[in-house]
């Protein structure tokens, strides 16, 4: 068993770094509230630090899941930052979806100093986290990535190496760009459906056998019908994701019309009060346009 610091305990972090001590690893958190590190403790054991140097020191592998780019290199620099307390051959694994840009800058900062780096972000959303069934998408050294593995697996269904820094950032782009079109899809269908005096359950237990099935029409449509917005992920980080993948296409010359469509309806559902519903919301706005 590994000794490891997790930073950052928001809705997903919380949940992983406890998979990792009931996989039997000696776990350090550390969080920008330290009354959230208080109550981790208290529910799983373990130990919390006041800096992320302080919770990385003698860590063999640090892992990571805070808001953006800024939080990140705000956990990883300078002299509370994480690489400060680091020994060399320590491996960081940032599960934080950022951008490619700042995941190779921390790569090559952490590679000067004789770390490992590797991104990680993750897709399931809270109750993958909780359940410990996320999907994982990576990017780094081969080496990296194969001494990470075993320890990602504590909260994975699924983890894959995709290529070398930034790869795994990249690839939680591709995630977002899919479920942002999705989404929309399946709020319009539902939203048809009201209108045709349809069964959201019987049409939805039809429907989800065939082609149009989804995650998330077997996990939300039930919720979308109901009105209910409270299940994971919140539209504010959904824009954030959009757009770091708009930014990214147009550095690339991706053509993404329908993510630009849809982050802008995400826009309005924020304009409408819906900042921390989740991403099923789509369909609120839909309904205020009757």
């Amino acid at each position: 068993m590994a000794k490891l610091a997790f930073l950052g305990l928001g809705v997903m972090g919380y949940p992983m770094a406890g998979h990792l001590v009931a996989k039997g690893h000696a776990v350090t958190v550390y969080n920008r509230t330290a009354a959230k590190a208080d109550a981790w403790v208290a529910q799983y054991g373990g130990a919390m630090a006041a800096t992320p140097a302080a919770a990385a020191t003698g860590a063999d592998f640090v892992m990571a899941c805070v808001g953006n780019d800024d939080d990140l290199r705000a956990v990883c620099l300078g002299e509370t930052g994480a690489f400060e307390g680091m020994e060399e051959g320590a491996i960081f694994v940032d599960h934080t979806t950022v951008s490619a840009k700042v995941t190779r800058e921390l790569a090559q900062a952490a590679d000067a100093l004789g770390l490992g780096f590797v991104d990680a972000p993750v897709s399931g959303g809270q109750a993958g986290a909780e359940n410990g069934v996320l999907s994982v998408m990576c990017g780094g050294a081969e080496a990296h990535y194969a001494a990470a593995e075993p320890v990602i697996a504590a909260y994975a269904k699924i983890c894959r190496r995709l290529g070398e820094s930034g790869a795994g950032q990249m690839a939680k782009m591709c995630n977002q760009i899919a479920i942002a079109g999705l989404v929309q899809g399946l709020s319009e269908s539902l939203h048809f459906a009201e209108k045709a005096g349809l069964s959201i359950p019987e049409l939805v237990e039809v429907i989800s056998q065939g082609a149009a099935g989804s995650w998330q029409m077997v996990n939300r449509a039930e919720t979308m019908a109901a009105n209910k917005f409270d299940f994971g992920f919140a539209v504010d980080w959904m824009r954030k994701d959009l757009g770091i993948c708009l930014e990214t296409a147009n550095e690339t010359g991706a053509s993404l019309p329908v993510t630009a469509l849809v982050d802008q309806f995400y826009k309005d559902v924020q304009k409408m009060g819906g900042n921390r519903w989740d991403t099923s919301s789509l369909i609120a706005r839909l309904r205020k346009l009757d």
